[in-house]
C-alpha cells in the first residue's frame, strides 16, 4: 500500500526537499505553498497524512489544524522553525497528532510518518467476523468504555472521538489504573517519544483527556494530578 501524504511547505526548497526524500521512501506525495492549496488538493484527493508548517502566508498551519481536524480524522504532523513551546502545545490542543521541529533530520520525521501512520491503519482495521469474548477487548471504566481493538471510546452509545496521541495516553492510564505515571513515563508510551526540557506534549494531552471524560474538567476526578510526580487514573478498570 502507497500512502499519500501531502507536504504544506511555502518554502520552495524545503518543500522539494521534504517532497523529493518521501518519494524516494515510496510515498505517493503532494504538495501545496499555502493553506488555499492545501485545501483544494484535500478535498480532491485521498490524504492520509498532513505535513504541515505552521508558519504559513495566510492562515497560518494552527488555524489549518482545526480546520482539518473538524472535518478529518486524517493524521497531521506540524512542521515549525519556532522555538516557542505555545505554539506546539497550541497545535496539539487544537488536534495535531505529532511535531517536529526545524532543523530536524530527515530520517526522525520518517520515523513519526511511519508510526503515525501505523496508528491511523490500525484504528481503520475492520472487525473481524470471528467472534471474541467481549472483555478480551473492551475496557470500562465509570460511565465509559474503551474499544481497544477499534481504537474507540464511548459512554452511553455515544462515541467520543480521539487522537491518536490520546487513545495511547489514555491506554497507558487504563492499564496502570491506580499507579502514579511520571509525564517520562507517559511519553514513552506514545510513539516512542522522549522526553525534553520543557515538553509540555502530555500535559496538552492530558488536558484534552480530561474536556472529554470528565464533567468539570477544571476539577478533575478521573485523570489527577500527582504534583511533583505525575498524574493518576483512579477509576477502576473491568
Amino acid at each position: 500500500m502507497s500512502y499519500h501524504v501531502l507536504v504544506v511547505e511555502d518554502e520552495p526548497v524545503t518543500r522539494a526537499r521534504l517532497s523529493g526524500y518521501f518519494r524516494k521512501e515510496g510515498y505517493q506525495v503532494s504538495e501545496a505553498e499555502d493553506g488555499e492549496q492545501m485545501m483544494t488538493i484535500f478535498q480532491q484527493e485521498n490524504i492520509d497524512l498532513v505535513m504541515l508548517d505552521i508558519n504559513l502566508p495566510g492562515e497560518d498551519g494552527i488555524s489549518l489544524t482545526r480546520q482539518l481536524r473538524s472535518q478529518s480524522h486524517v493524521g497531521i504532523i506540524l512542521v515549525t522553525g519556532r522555538t516557542d513551546m505555545v505554539d506546539r502545545v497550541v497545535g496539539l490542543e487544537m488536534g495535531a497528532d505529532d511535531y517536529v521541529v526545524k532543523p530536524f533530520e530527515l530520517r526522525e520525521l520518517l520515523v513519526r510518518v511511519k508510526n503515525l501512520l501505523w496508528r491511523i491503519s490500525l484504528a481503520q482495521q475492520p472487525v473481524e467476523d470471528v467472534q471474541e469474548e467481549k472483555e478480551d477487548y473492551i475496557l470500562q471504566f465509570d460511565e465509559w468504555q474503551l474499544d481497544t481493538r477499534r481504537r474507540e471510546l464511548s459512554r452511553d452509545g455515544q462515541q467520543v472521538t480521539l487522537t491518536g496521541g490520546e487513545y495511547e495516553l489514555l491506554l497507558a492510564f487504563t492499564m496502570n489504573a491506580g499507579t502514579v505515571l511520571s509525564r517520562e513515563r507517559l511519553l514513552n508510551s506514545i510513539s516512542h517519544r522522549r522526553e525534553t526540557r520543557g515538553d509540555r506534549t502530555i500535559d496538552t494531552l492530558v488536558r484534552r483527556l480530561r474536556h472529554k471524560l470528565e464533567e468539570h474538567p477544571g476539577q478533575p476526578t478521573l485523570l489527577k494530578t500527582v504534583h511533583g510526580e505525575g498524574y493518576l487514573f483512579t477509576e477502576e478498570v473491568f
